[in-house]
């Protein structure tokens, strides 16, 4: 039933981001557009009429649909055509934005509140202690999340966390569906893993150096395995002389190549040159993109279980579910698949199977697609 009212409803974007790449929210809305706009000719600047950058004295009700990607938008967003929003991470419910107690080493479960979060910042270490910022944090975060109490439209959550956060705030359940991510088939032929390749004995990690991202966690592992076991680091950030210096206490410097960031061929030739993804973070992620960019090129990923992690990784089949700072576990995750080749190769098949079912770009699409065209269904009926 719905499937004919999307077909030639052009959905337009609702971000500040910029879509010339970057990764994240910027990627991801990039796809979109690319993929609406498959059938014409695709240059940077066709991509960027489908994009609204503000939603201030704007007539909304020339459009078709409005795709809000920023929490901060939603104030201006007047009810004047159908409307969805994606919850992308923990901004419209967590001032800090990262539900993590850095200071305890553990996952906030307080709901949002003036006091424990003031709390949070000042003592539990999860935001800036500056009193301007802690101030302003806040509102970022209770702003947009009294207007989306407000809002009558449906919420996207990449997991099924990030949706039972929001609803613990205040929000329906009704209004709130789960889409997990999809990400794009590489461009470049993937293989399995090889026994060439699992010789070289190089883990890959992928992803901001900063604290609750576990690079220090992940060290301290490395130094517990087999000398013969290489970790790359695409990626960087503030904490990486920290680390740095870290790995030289360890005796571990020798032992990792730091890439920085890395993109297109580069990143994906150290996907392939890896025997699989490590994937250590100490927050709680709302979702995985990492985990599905590994299974894409044939590779398993060892995880943290955290957050969202874990509802995209099959324990013992497409990858190894860790717990949190235990470093010895860690490690021996790190030793099974560098020393069990056959295991490795076949976790990383099971992890492309998954991954061609699940989550691919194409059928991420399809899926938002069918939430579009009840969203504008439901809107016109109750417009009649």
């Amino acid at each position: 039933m719905y499937h004919s009212v999307i077909a030639e409803t052009k959905t337009y974007h609702c971000s500040s981001a910029s879509i010339q790449g970057g990764g994240g929210i910027e990627t991801y809305i990039a796809s979109l557009l690319r993929h609406q706009m498959s059938e014409r000719r695709i240059s940077q600047q066709s991509l960027e009429t489908y994009r609204i950058a503000s939603l201030q004295n704007l007539d909304q009700s020339q459009f078709p649909l409005l795709h809000v990607h920023d929490p901060d938008m939603l104030v201006d967003l007047r009810s004047q055509c159908p409307a969805v929003f994606t919850l992308h991470n923990h901004s419209s419910y967590c001032p800090s934005g990262t539900k993590y107690l850095a200071a305890r080493q553990r996952h906030c479960d307080r709901t949002m509140h003036p006091l424990g979060c003031a709390w949070g910042h000042m003592v539990d270490g999860c935001g800036s202690r500056r009193l301007k910022n802690v101030w302003q944090n806040w509102w970022n975060a209770a702003d947009p999340l009294a207007t989306l109490r407000k809002l009558n439209i449906p919420i996207i959550a990449n997991s099924e966390y990030t949706r039972q956060q929001i609803i613990n705030h205040g929000i329906l359940p009704q209004r709130v569906v789960t889409l997990h991510c999809g990400v794009q088939e590489p461009k470049e032929p993937v293989t399995p893993l090889t026994q060439t390749i699992h010789g070289l004995q190089r883990i890959l990690f992928v992803g901001r150096i900063v604290p609750y991202k576990g690079i220090a966690w992940l060290l301290q592992a490395l130094a517990k395995t087999d000398r013969q076991i290489h970790l790359d680091i695409a990626g960087d950030g503030w904490s990486r002389p920290e680390m740095e210096n870290l790995a030289a206490r360890l005796g571990v410097s020798d032992r990792i190549t730091w890439h920085g960031w890395c993109q297109g061929t580069q990143l994906a030739a150290l996907y392939q040159q890896c025997l699989a993804v490590i994937f250590p973070s100490l927050w709680p992620e709302p979702a995985g993109l990492v985990t599905l960019e590994a299974y894409a090129h044939y590779r398993p990923v060892i995880a943290s279980a955290s957050g969202g992690i874990p509802e995209y990784v099959q324990d013992g089949k497409t990858g190894i579910l860790v717990e949190p700072h235990n470093v010895s576990q860690l490690a021996i995750a790190m030793t099974e698949l560098s020393t069990n080749y056959l295991k490795s190769r076949l976790m990383g098949e099971l992890a492309q199977a998954w991954f061609q079912e699940e989550f691919t770009l194409d059928l991420h699409i399809q899926r938002l697609k069918n939430i579009y065209a009840k969203t504008i269904a439901e809107f016109n009926v109750a417009h009649s």
